[in-house]
């Protein structure tokens, strides 16, 4: 199973959090929902969690809520531990 934590800077500073908190409750419960899945799944389906194409390892979490989409961005720290570091709203 794999473990997913937020990236926090020196000053304490968490951007993941922070957009995170911005969102209205159902669509972070949407994202919440999604981080589970890639925490419990052994295989996570790739509409909600791949490798992003021509970088070293940047892996994007990726969520649908009704015509919203969101992006998470992190990478792996070993076998199991997923850091995420970006997140944001897509807007095409």
């Amino acid at each position: 199973m794999k473990e997913i934590i937020f990236y926090k800077s020196e000053s304490g500073k968490c951007p993941v959090e922070d957009f995170l908190d911005s969102l209205p409750s159902k669509k972070s419960q949407k994202v919440a929902w999604v981080l589970s899945l890639i925490e419990e799944l052994p295989s996570i389906p790739t509409q909600y969690f791949k490798k992003l194409v021509n970088t070293e390892d940047i892996w994007e979490v990726r969520i649908v809520f009704g015509s919203d989409i969101f992006r998470l961005l992190g990478f792996f720290d070993g076998p199991q531990l997923v850091v995420l570091n970006h997140a944001f709203q897509k807007k095409s």
